[in-house]
């Protein structure tokens, strides 16, 4: 049984980006879903983020359907991290992949007029498709988001589209809370991604 008074808030984190690439791509679209360990949401909030015109480019269209018209009156990067971090607070970063959508941010909050502190609040990664693929030591299922979702009944209306897979991964989060019967943050420690110098990756499945 999950003990939810010995657990903190998770702040979980889906990303839309131009590549997979943190090093030359850019986030196109934030969505984030403040939620407990029951599963109850006490915040969500989705964003898209302008990018430097004229060279900014949205990559696969037909991935994440975002669209260079649709970011011309989004805020800024700098804008998005500084309500970026007033939502995370002290909750636990959570994505599924969280080393894909924990290094992108990194990198942003890593350059000049990022939020003091944000850098080191996103050392701490809570991984969902780590969590998956632990209980399936053999690796014989997909650990995709969609796949994870179907084995636990979770609906996911509209895969590639943040505040969705936001939505999906944070109720997701307590049937594999559950399914390792984690009762405390120390308990966390082996689904944690670790920061790790940048280089090319693909999503996981």
């Amino acid at each position: 049984m999950v003990d939810h008074m010995s657990l903190p808030r998770f702040a979980v984190v889906d990303l839309e980006t131009s590549g997979l690439d943190a090093r030359r791509h850019r986030m196109l679209q934030i969505g984030m879903v403040i939620t407990d360990a029951g599963g109850e949401v006490h915040d969500e909030w989705e964003t898209f983020i302008k990018l430097k015109w004229p060279l900014g480019s949205v990559g696969p269209t037909h991935i994440h359907g975002i669209t260079r018209s649709m970011l011309r009156q989004a805020p800024r990067v700098n804008h998005v991290l500084d309500e970026f971090a007033d939502r995370l607070g002290d909750s636990l970063f959570v994505a599924h992949n969280a080393r894909f959508d924990g290094e992108f941010l990194a990198r942003a909050a890593g350059h000049r007029n990022a939020p003091l502190g944000l850098a080191v609040s996103l050392q701490r990664r809570l991984c969902t498709l780590r969590m998956s693929r632990r209980l399936d030591p053999d690796r014989q299922l997909s650990h995709r988001l969609g796949d994870v979702c179907e084995r636990y009944e979770v609906a996911l209306d509209s895969p590639h589209e943040a505040l969705a897979d936001a939505r999906a991964t944070a109720s997701i989060l307590p049937h594999l809370l559950h399914a390792h019967r984690v009762s405390s943050v120390e308990e966390l420690t082996p689904f944690m991604d670790r920061p790790r110098t940048l280089r090319r990756r693909t999503r996981a499945s």
